[in-house]
């Protein structure tokens, strides 16, 4: 997180060669100037995710499933259509590399009480952009829409389960999105730093064979919830 910091900070620097002509000096030298009025444009997106789930149960349990997100990456691209001058429709295609861990309680056994949840996903998020009047180099925006997920290890057609330490997940899930970002204009391309939170609509978990299962029988709905930080270069 640290490097993606110094290197949005170090594409400012390039931007500004001097002070009057940097994005966010007094009187910047407006940098491509007719770029919001192509009709298409297209771009891509580096970035880092962090992903969890809301677990909601059937019985009040003793103690809920203790939940530990980690930092995971994103690539993917996009593609951008102007329905006017401030509001566009995106598509967002990307693949999202996550990991969460579980903690159940009342095992005696780490292997039993433990389980990582390592995912691959591809997500296809249609989301409509609104923007603010442009300012110089700088121009905010909100972004929200709806998504549909692919979970490429899910272990969907697994025919073992937690019995022998595999947790399952439905391969595809769909959720709502909504972020905020800013529109940085430097003098070559237009730079686009991100945040946007997902949130699953759907329950995820197939439950273990045994309807009695310690892992599953007591979880009435699992979703996805997760934020994502992207830096998009256009």
């Amino acid at each position: 997180m640290k490097k993606l910091f110094y290197f949005f900070l170090l594409l400012l620097s390039l931007s500004s060669p001097a002070q009057t002509t940097g994005i966010f000096s007094k009187n910047p030298i407006i940098n491509l100037e007719n770029f919001d009025k192509q009709r298409v444009y297209f771009g891509y997106f580096l970035g880092f995710n962090t992903y969890d789930f809301k677990i909601d149960y059937l019985n009040t349990p003793n103690k809920d499933i203790e939940v530990t997100s980690t930092t995971g990456f994103n690539v993917g691209v996009v593609a951008d259509l102007r329905l006017q001058e401030y509001i566009n429709l995106r598509f967002e295609p990307g693949l999202y590399y996550a990991q969460r861990n579980l903690t159940y309680s009342g095992f005696t056994r780490q292997i039993d009480a433990n389980r990582e949840i390592r995912s691959t996903f591809i997500d296809f998020p249609l989301l409509l952009k609104f923007s603010s009047k442009r300012v110089g180099n700088v121009r905010p925006y909100l972004v929200g829409g709806v998504s549909a997920t692919l979970n490429l290890a899910s272990n969907s057609k697994s025919v073992d389960d937690n019995y022998q330490q595999k947790f399952r997940l439905k391969p595809w899930t769909q959720n709502y999105e909504i972020g905020f970002g800013v529109d940085l204009y430097l003098e070559y391309f237009k730079f686009s730093p991100s945040i946007r939170g997902v949130f699953g609509l759907n329950d995820e978990l197939i439950r273990d064979n045994n309807p009695d299962s310690p892992w599953t029988s007591n979880i009435a709905a699992m979703k996805s919830r997760g934020v994502f930080v992207n830096f998009t270069f256009h």
